[in-house]
Parts: structure tokens; sequence; C-alpha cells
């Protein structure tokens, strides 16, 4: 009997319709930018986070809510990033934020 290949997120999300883009998603978003030894896995998850907070990107915020506090940053830490950026990037998208980041939290 064959054992099924476990799909990544993004050939779970995309794979379907797009491979071309999760297998890039994988091999150089995540396979090399995410790997390199430059930035810690802890700051890539606060810059990734800020950079979709203050974008708006909120689809995009709960997986890399996730994927930050696996690489050690606190609820109260990203609950500060957002404070932060209500300033920065506009009250709405913060509020937007909030609202996402409680239901992440709540998990």
């Amino acid at each position: 009997m064959s054992e099924q290949k476990q799909l990544s997120p993004a050939q779970q999300l995309v794979g379907d319709f797009a491979p071309k883009l999760a297998e890039i998603t994988d091999d150089v978003l995540f396979g090399d930018v995410w790997a390199r030894p430059e930035l810690s896995p802890r700051d890539r998850s606060l810059v990734t986070v800020a950079v979709l907070i203050a974008n708006g990107n909120t689809e995009q915020l709960v997986g890399h809510l996730n994927r930050a506090k696996a690489n050690g940053l606190t609820e109260s830490e990203l609950a500060e990033v957002i404070i932060h950026l209500a300033f920065y990037a506009g009250w709405p998208r913060a509020m937007s934020a909030v609202r996402v980041a409680r239901d992440v939290f709540k998990r």
C-alpha cells in the first residue's frame, strides 16, 4: 500500500488551482527566505505580522499569528504590535487585526 504525501499549507490552499504558486511558496518563500540566518524566525514573524496588518491582509494574518506564536512571540507582544500599528497603519486596520487575533488566541 502506498503512503499519501502530506500536503503543505500552500498546497492545501492553492495547489489545486495554482500548483506553481504553491511550489514556489514552499520552496522559495518558506524553504529559502524564511530559512536565511540573517533574521531569526521570531523576527521574521514580527515583520510579517506587522506588514500584513499594515496592508490590511487579515486573511493571511491567521496563519502568521499562529506561526508567530510558534516562533516565540507572545500574545501580549502581538497585541502591542497591533496597538503600535494603529498609529502608523491606521485605526481600521488595527481594529480588524484585533478581531482576527482574538479569534486566533482563543484556539
